[in-house]
Parts: structure tokens; C-alpha cells; sequence
């Protein structure tokens, strides 16, 4: 079962979490994502060992990595306390564009410290990006491997600290600046991050054994887990806004990672600028500049189980703090909307008889991609003038049709009128599963549409 989960930048100030906890749990969300860039920002990291720069209280865990824990104590320990769990993490970073090449081992401590936490608090999975500090990368230096060699050595190092504490270590795709444009950067290339994972995991079974850290963590883990905890060392993070902004194609690059991508993070930007704003928010001449159809039909097609971030970080940040709750409120919505999404096939499966309210576009939508695998007895629709004909190889009849229907028998409503049509259904008194269909995402649907204006709405457009 997918699991929604909020950033907490601009959301809960370490310092002072109640309030914060407090909104996320109100608006829905039991999940937060810790994020320990929150005590030890990219900022800070660029500033190590420069003492002539002012200090911050959050300086503390860039210059000694052991200060983490007792940063984020106040936040863990509410949390806990609140009911609200964090079941993935994400390391420290550097600054996608610094300019220091000796951070590789600063980055590692705090892997290592962030990978005890997480053991600590239950968390079965942690985000940890590219070293990309350790080097200066050129281009003969990319091309012969030799930043590989970096990369995997730094990852391999954090295996078994992973497997002492049972989580497992997600790579993520990444940008890198180049004159100041964003390109694509480590694991950008979805073979190449495919390639990478793999090569992580014999490495690291060949080194400390196969991963048992399910089993382990089941008998004498600490604290509860990540719905689908992953079942090796290393798996992947598939964050949408990086794609969008390396202009990828997402239904490849989810379908080449498959079900190594443990968990996605959704959050919109217009492609060129680096952003983490709400879904469906950045648009241009009222397009979204995210290809949200290709990415949900990705997952859908690899069926998705795993983690759905919503990082809406600067949108958080832009909102005034006494509308933030409604904005919360709304981030928790877009991600159970994104969860039902992926999940369609999914719900299709779990009822064995199934019937369809609607006999127009939507419809003939669910016939060409699921009437072969997911059968309807018949569909039905209010207006009358279509009652006892054939749509689409299915009898069309009336509503009154569905209260002969068994009480384990699923209606689908198969029409943008979700509400009304729902409101009707119970207003009947029926006793079965009322479940909301939608095409905007189906692997393939009718590009001609009916004809709307003979067609006018009572139940069948």
C-alpha cells in the first residue's frame, strides 16, 4: 500500500516542531519525510572549515556530523510522541552548484550518523545523494568511469552500517550545473541508474552477505517500518521535479527502474528552473509544465507500491503561515489523488463482479484498456432514450438495474459527475461498493470524443 509522505522544509521548524506536527497530522498526513538538510543545509556544508564565516547553531552538524541526532531530538521525539511517523529520510547535500571538491568524506560521517538515526526511529529507508563534491568531474573522467569508481566506493562504504540498522540506501537522479544551466547529472540516465543499482547490490551481497534485513527487522527491529520495506541493500528515488528539468521522458524512465524505485518524489517546476512546488501549480497557458500523464502511466504500468513524497517546499515557503493549514490540506489531497491514480488497475482487481454507471467517453475508455481483463456485467445511465441498447458490448440499463445486483458487486462510476452521481447511488439505498473510475491517465483512449451537443449531460457524457 502506497504511503503519503510530507517534506517537512517550510512545514516544521526543528527548533519549535509542535505547531508544524500538529497542521500535518490535522490535514491528514502521518508520515513526514526527515529530512536532515533541515539541521545541516547545503549552505552550511559549503561553509566547513572557513572560521572567519559567521556560525550558526546549524553550522554545528556540518563541522562535527555526531551534533545530527541531537538537532533533530525535539522533532523526532514530538513526532513520535504525536503519532506522526518517518518512514524514509534524506541525508545532507551539497549545493548542486558548489565549487568544493573535498567534502567526499564530510558526506560520508553524516551518511553514516543519518543511517543510525534511521535505525534509531524505525525508518527503513534512506535518500542519500552522488558525492558530488568528491570531484571535479571532466568530461574524459565521466567517460572513462573513473567518477563511477568514486560513486560506488562511497556507497558500498555505507552498506554495512545500512544492513546493522536494517535500511536501505536509495539512490536518486540528479542535475548538475554547467555554466550556470542545470544538465543531467548522476543517475539521470534511467539504464545507466537501472545498471548502477544492481551493480550496488551484488557488490554489497558479495562483500557482507544477502541482504536479510526484512526477516532481521521483523523479529527485533526497532519501531515500525515503511509499508513495502525493499528487500536489499539499495533501490532507487525517482524524483519527478529533476526529470522534468532534464526534459525526460518518465513513463521510460519509471518502466527502466521498474521496482527498484522504492519511492517517488512529486513536485512541480517549469522545466528550467530548479523548484519544489505543489502539483499542478506551474503552469503555462493553462498547461501543466509537468508530464504528469506519462509519469502516472509509468507507475502504473510497474505498479508502484512504495513511497509518494510530496515536496511542495517552496510553496510552503511563499504561503502565508495562517493559510498554510488549507495548503496542507491541499498537498494531502493531490497525494491520495496520485495514489488512486497509480493504483487504478489495482482497485479493478480487488472486487470480483463489477458493474459501470455511464455510457460515454469514459466508458469507452475502460472497455478498450480493462473490458477484456475486468469484465462489466452491464453499464447503466439516466437517460432513458439509451436503455436496453448495446454501448460498447455492454447492455445499457437502467439505475434501477443495480438493486438486483449481490452486495459484493462493485459500481463504478465512469463519468466527471463523481459527486452527483454518487449522491444518487446512495440516495437508493444500495448496499454495494461505490469506486470512482478516471481516464486521464489510461495507457491509451479514444482521441474522438461523442458528440457532446446530442449527447447533452444526464449520466452519459
Amino acid at each position: 500500500m502506497m504511503q503519503i509522505i510530507s517534506i517537512i522544509r517550510s512545514i516544521i521548524e526543528p527548533d519549535h516542531p509542535g505547531q508544524g506536527i500538529t497542521d500535518l497530522l490535522r490535514s491528514g498526513f502521518d508520515s513526514a519525510m526527515l529530512e536532515f538538510a533541515a539541521v545541516c543545509m547545503p549552505g552550511e556544508l559549503e561553509n566547513v572549515g572557513k572560521p572567519y564565516l559567521k556560525r550558526t547553531r546549524y553550522s554545528a552538524a556540518a563541522e562535527e556530523p555526531k551534533q545530527l541526532a541531537g538537532l533533530m531530538k525535539a522533532l523526532t521525539e514530538q513526532g513520535r510522541t504525536a503519532g506522526l511517523t518517518f518512514p524514509i529520510a534524506e541525508a545532507p547535500y551539497a549545493a548542486v552548484d558548489t565549487r568544493r571538491n573535498d567534502l567526499a568524506d564530510r558526506l560520508t560521517e553524516l551518511a553514516l550518523e543519518c543511517i543510525k538515526i534511521c535505525g534509531a526511529q524505525g525508518c527503513g529507508c534512506l535518500i542519500v545523494r552522488s558525492p558530488k563534491a568528491a570531484v571535479s568531474p571532466t568530461a574524459e573522467e565521466e567517460e572513462s568511469g573513473l567518477l563511477w569508481d568514486v560513486y560506488r566506493d562511497f556507497y558500498l562504504t555505507l552498506a554495512q552500517t545500512a544492513r546493522e540498522n536494517h535500511v536501505t540506501i536509495l539512490l536518486e537522479n540528479q542535475c548538475r550545473e554547467i555554466g550556470g544551466h542545470l544538465v543531467r547529472g548522476f543517475c539521470a540516465d534511467e539504464q545507466e541508474a537501472a545498471a548502477r543499482v544492481d551493480e550496488l547490490n551484488r557488490s554489497a551481497s558479495e562483500r557482507y552477505g544477502p541482504w536479510s534485513g526484512r526477516e532481521e527487522q521483523e523479529a527485533d527491529g526497532p519501531g515500525p517500518r515503511m509499508t513495502g520495506q525493499p528487500d536489499n541493500y539499495f533501490g532507487f528515488c525517482m524524483n519527478v521535479g529533476t526529470c522534468n528539468l532534464c526534459g525526460q521522458n518518465m513513463y521510460d524512465f519509471a518502466t527502466a527502474l521498474g521496482d527498484r524505485i522504492k519511492a517517488v518524489v512529486l513536485r512541480s517546476c517549469d522545466g528550467s528552473s530548479d523548484a519544489s512546488l505543489l502539483p499542478f501549480t506551474c503552469v503555462k497557458k493553462g498547461q501543466p509544465q509537468t508530464d504528469w500523464l506519462n509519469l502516472i502511466r509509468g507507475l502504473r504500468k510497474i505498479r508502484f507500491d512504495g513511497c509518494l513524497i510530496m515536496d511542495y517546499a517552496d510553496t510552503a515557503a511563499a504561503c502565508p503561515p495562517i493559510l498554510k493549514p488549507q495548503l496542507l490540506d491541499l498537498a494531502k489531497a493531490q497525494g491520495s489523488y496520485f495514489a488512486w491514480q497509480i493504483g487504478m488497475e489495482r482497485m479493478l482487481e480487488r472486487y470480483s463482479s463489477r458493474v459501470l454507471f455511464g455510457a460515454g467517453n469514459m466508458c469507452r475508455n475502460y472497455m478498450k484498456d480493462y473490458g477484456a481483463a475486468y469484465p462489466p456485467l452491464f453499464t447503466c445511465d439516466n437517460n432513458k432514450a439509451l436503455w436496453d441498447t448495446d454501448f460498447c458490448g455492454l447492455t445499457v440499463r437502467s439505475p434501477e438495474a443495480l438493486k438486483s445486483l449481490p452486495p459484493d458487486c462493485a459500481i463504478f462510476i465512469c463519468n466527471i459527475y463523481y459527486r452527483e452521481i454518487e449522491a444518487q447511488l446512495k440516495d437508493m439505498g444500495l448496499p454495494n461498493p461505490i469506486v470512482y473510475f478516471n481516464d486521464e491517465y489510461m495507457p491509451t483512449f479514444y482521441v474522438d470524443r461523442l458528440d457532446s451537443v446530442t449527447r447533452k449531460y444526464d449520466g452519459q457524457i
